[in-house]
């Protein structure tokens, strides 16, 4: 299989736009009723653009299960609420005590450091209520096995725990396989979740779902590899994480080829991480 005829960009700028409107309608309406700006800030944090690379992996994951982007859109918004408020957290002055973000005052600086608090969690519990209420072609069994998976990677055992790893090592990590245990975890298990909720979403097999989330564990190490090279970050193990991409990649590959023409998405952004790495190795600094 190949992506030389699938157009990536294409494709991503109409999920996106597709998983934009979705994220403004999943956020509770501004009006008079609003304790301490949080539903601004909620939009303020939520509502800035980026990527959004998890959404995408879930709509991917979904559609080379053979899903709709319909089906996939809760399960998308859910996991971009929890990213957003892991950055808003991430940003306050106890842990990384960043003043801007794509160009504007962080939530803490824009609405104070309680309300940026509460903000976060605000985020966090909108995330269970919109992938909760999912949509009526998805069995109720399986809306509550991806809030299961959410909300395992989300936690201690994903994201938290790779938050709090992160914290304690820092920028000085000597070992690959330390660093990739963080990698797994704090930028890793987020793309796992988006993996395995898109194929619950899109009907998969529970081999599926279990190969779905393997390839996005595998692409969000490989993700955060490259963010590393682009962001001169880590820099002892950079040749090693190198390496690491292409394996990596190669790794994804091989487990989207059970889906046929379907995993053509899944492939062209494993390929976009490759490129976006050995670019950065090479000096090439463009996102």
């Amino acid at each position: 299989m190949t992506t030389t005829t699938f157009d990536l960009t294409a494709y991503l700028s109409d999920r996106r736009r597709q998983a934009d409107e979705a994220l403004t309608h999943a956020l509770p309406e501004l009006g008079p009723d609003d304790p301490g700006k949080l539903k601004e800030g909620m939009q303020y944090a939520l509502l800035q653009g980026g990527k959004r690379m998890r959404p995408m992996i879930t709509i991917a994951a979904c559609e080379a299960a053979g899903g709709s982007v319909a089906a996939a859109l809760p399960a998308s918004c859910a996991l971009e609420m929890i990213h957003a408020y892991s950055l808003v957290h991430d940003d306050l002055p106890a842990m990384d005590n960043d003043l801007e973000r794509r160009g504007r005052p962080t939530v803490h600086v824009a609405f104070g450091h309680a309300h940026a608090i509460l903000i976060g969690d605000a985020l966090l519990t909108r995330a269970f209520e919109v992938l909760g209420r999912g949509v009526s072609s998805i069995p109720g069994e399986r809306i509550a096995a991806a809030m299961t998976y959410l909300a395992h990677h989300a936690g201690i055992h994903g994201m938290v725990g790779g938050q709090a790893l992160d914290i304690e090592h820092g920028q000085n990590i000597l070992s690959l396989e330390l660093l990739e245990r963080v990698h797994a975890l704090k930028t890793g298990a987020l793309y796992a979740a988006a993996g395995a909720m898109g194929a619950l979403c899109g009907g998969a097999s529970e081999s599926q779902v279990r190969d779905l989330e393997a390839w996005g564990l595998k692409f969000g190490i490989a993700f955060q590899h490259a963010d590393d090279i682009l962001d001169d970050d880590q820099q002892t193990l950079r040749t090693e994480a190198l390496a690491r991409v292409d394996g990596l990649v190669s790794e994804c590959d091989g487990l989207a080829e059970q889906f046929g023409e379907r995993a053509q998405p899944l492939r062209a952004l494993a390929k976009w991480v490759k490129d976006r790495a050995h670019a950065a190795h090479a000096g090439v600094k463009a996102d």
